[in-house]
């Protein structure tokens, strides 16, 4: 017989249904945001262990990187889609950070990232965070940290040029648009310090690079990247 206990949480979940964040199924563990077959459907691209993957070679003859991973495949209409949206315009904080420790364990497994000193999400212009109410690259690292143990530096990359949308731009054109957007806050913290700058998506690298070239000016310093999403399989 159905305890008093069992009654009630079956009434609140009648009326406030603990869903997927992937699929909106509610055949979902108490706590969980993803069900298991959106889980298994997560379109993972295993880049951690492998050198000269795709997302190093975005960057080959343009910024010296000790490593770089992007953990997912990006395709439209698909469930990284589908969670990257919620991330981003839907307050998703909790999708984020999920996929961020997802992210942390695959750099974890990996003997390229295992000396890092801190994690830097690459920032938004300050009007466009605001705006957003925060910034979802920080928000992946603190999923990363949880899972590395590795403290996260935020507000020493500065983002100073409110740049327009890179979407519909050649890559020219995207470089030239995010070329010195960024200035460094307090260089010596970083001076011989291995660091990862973080951020959702790499598409052509500009903005990466950017943020990437800044910090390379700093005495010592050695970088590794790490995005959610790589744009699409190449």
């Amino acid at each position: 017989m159905l305890k008093w206990s069992d009654w009630l949480n079956a009434f609140i979940h009648l009326f406030y249904p603990n869903l997927c964040a992937g699929c909106a199924s509610d055949v979902l563990s108490e706590n969980k945001i993803l069900c298991v077959r959106c889980l298994v459907r997560l379109p993972k691209t295993n880049f951690a262990t492998i050198p000269n993957n795709p997302v190093e070679k975005i960057f080959w003859g343009r910024i010296n990187l000790v490593a770089a991973h992007s953990e997912f495949y990006f395709s439209k209409h698909s469930i990284i889609q589908t969670l990257v949206h919620q991330l981003k315009y839907n307050n998703g904080l909790e999708v984020g950070r999920l996929l961020g420790k997802m992210m942390g364990q695959s750099l974890m497994e990996s003997q390229r990232f295992n000396r890092i000193d801190y994690l830097i999400p690459l920032p938004l212009f300050p009007d466009k965070q605001k705006k957003r109410g925060y910034n979802q690259a920080y928000v992946i690292c603190q999923g990363i940290s949880e899972i590395m143990q590795v403290p996260i530096l935020e507000e020493n990359l500065i983002r100073i040029k409110n740049t327009t949308t890179q979407t519909k731009k050649q890559r020219s054109q995207r470089w030239e648009n995010v070329a010195d957007s960024f200035i460094i806050k307090h260089p010596a913290l970083l001076q011989h310090k291995h660091v990862l700058l973080v951020d959702d998506v790499v598409t052509t690298g500009a903005t990466l690079e950017a943020g990437g070239r800044a910090l390379l000016q700093i005495t010592g310093l050695q970088l590794s990247i790490a995005t959610l999403m790589i744009a699409d399989k190449q």
